[in-house]
């Protein structure tokens, strides 16, 4: 009796057997993939490519790539640069993100051709690995412009050391000089002092715009190795011992995914609008822009898009150096410019207010940096439509002026009429179609023709003319 009852239940559990044994097999292939993907992640260098002048925007690019390299939890990031040279506070916002970086960061000068110039020497300094491919070259790291401390282009020679008492070394400007040069030679020898490079040269990048080739690199310690591509400095990067951070750790590039972290729309729009052209452009169209709408309210359109292009235009002013006398004298010339729509002054307020625009637009960027300055036909440019601005509001000033008064009681005088009743000194004349109460110095007769002198009121004061012959 009880025979057939286990083996009933016997025969109901092997009934749910497949179906278990199914989910526990798909399970454990999930938690494989998860395994497997994670490896693959932990497998993967991740390629920053750095192009042009180092300013605002590749900054935030260099950054935000290297905190997505390090929550995916890469190998190896790889910053790839060909640069001129960027600005100071750029530059030292992507060494920063390095010197804090959880992965590893190999600077590379690549492809054949390029150059890690001034600030980019710098970054090659402070990454944990510095590579360069064949016919590179990088150095002449001083700084050329004191007042913002951009980093690019070409240095001035050195100048011999001044003995003590010499009035020429104690002027301010060489003051601001040296102090500006010996503090990039301390930063980079810091820099060259943690990364176990020739601290020396370093210095002289900084003091003599020193340059070195990739072969002369290697040879002067400057810097790890030369390498053809990212692959090439996969294989030489193997088995290198760095340090991130507090912890000393060994390479292991072998294998290693390579991952493009490409620019993304965020990135993209920040290098258009902090491009000093570009910025200048958008500056202008949202100052004249709101002009035209406090001249002809209602128009919406002109103060819309100039409301807007001046909001990027002034983000983009707190993100580079600028000037704030030529800041000033923009927003001078904005003023006088309207002043000479509400009071004219035959022009002069309005060439004035051209002039002071020209002026600041041509000083705003205070950088010699390549690839942040202001092209001088845009200048030229500016210069015409702000001067042509300015001369059609003179003109349409003065011309105003001129023209008869059409509205108002001063539009009165001058007029001519007709007498059409009188009595002794008062009486009634037709002037612009309209009957009005009149008064005279004279008596006058029914036709008269008469011109209006005055008015009192509603009354008008009229003198008799000659009649039309």
């Amino acid at each position: 009796m009880y025979v057939p009852q286990i083996v009933t239940r016997g025969l109901r559990c092997w009934r749910w057997q497949p179906p278990i044994f199914t989910l526990l097999f798909l399970l454990l292939s999930a938690f494989g993939f998860v395994a497997a993907s994670a490896s693959a992640s932990n497998r993967t260098a991740v390629v920053l490519k750095v192009n042009g002048a180092i300013g605002p925007a590749i900054a935030d690019y260099v950054i935000r790539g290297i905190q997505r390299a390090g929550e995916r939890g890469a190998a190896l990031i790889i910053l790839q640069m060909d640069t001129p040279g960027g600005l100071d506070t750029s530059m030292r916002e992507i060494i920063r993100a390095i010197l804090a970086s959880p992965v590893p960061v190999a600077g590379f000068v690549a492809p054949s051709g390029a150059r890690a110039a001034s600030a980019g020497t710098y970054i090659l300094y402070a990454s944990h690995i510095a590579a360069m491919a064949p016919g590179t070259n990088l150095g002449a790291a001083t700084p050329i412009a004191l007042s913002v401390r951009p980093f690019g282009g070409d240095a001035e020679p050195e100048k011999k050391p001044s003995e003590p008492g010499d009035k020429q070394a104690e002027a301010p400007g060489n003051a601001s000089e040296a102090k500006a040069v010996n503090d990039a030679v301390a930063y980079i020898r810091g820099l060259a002092e943690l990364r176990n490079r020739n601290a020396d040269w370093a210095e002289r990048a900084v003091r003599e715009a020193a340059s070195l080739s990739s072969t002369a690199a290697v040879r002067e310690h400057a810097i790890d190795f030369t390498a053809v591509d990212v692959n090439d400095l996969l294989a030489k990067a193997q088995g290198y011992k760095v340090r991130v951070g507090q912890t000393d750790a060994q390479l292991d590039t072998a294998g290693l995914v390579v991952q493009e972290f490409e620019p993304d729309w965020r990135t993209r729009l920040l290098s258009v609008i902090t491009d000093p052209n570009i910025a200048i452009i958008l500056m202008m169209v949202g100052i004249y822009g709101l002009i035209f709408e406090f001249l002809a309210p209602g128009t919406m359109l002109p103060g819309t898009i100039g409301g807007i292009c001046l909001l990027l235009g002034l983000y983009a002013l707190a993100l580079l150096p600028v000037s704030f006398a030529g800041l000033g004298l923009i927003f001078l010339g904005v003023g006088l410019t309207v002043a000479e729509a509400h009071s004219p002054s035959f022009g002069a307020f309005g060439i004035g207010g051209g002039v002071a625009v020209i002026l600041g637009a041509t000083i705003l960027f205070n950088t010699d940096v390549p690839g942040l300055e202001v092209s001088r036909p845009l200048l030229g440019a500016i210069a015409f439509a702000v001067l042509a601005f300015s001369l059609v509001v003179a003109r349409l000033a003065f011309t105003s002026r001129l023209r008869q008064v059409a509205t108002g009681a001063e539009q009165m005088i001058g007029i001519s009429g007709k007498v059409e009743s009188w009595t002794g000194l008062t009486g009634y004349v037709i002037a612009h179609g309209e009957r009005w109460k009149a008064v005279s110095a004279e008596p006058l007769v029914a036709g008269d023709p008469v011109s209006v002198t005055g008015r009192n009121g509603l009354a008008l004061e009229v003198a008799s003319r000659p009649k039309d012959t």
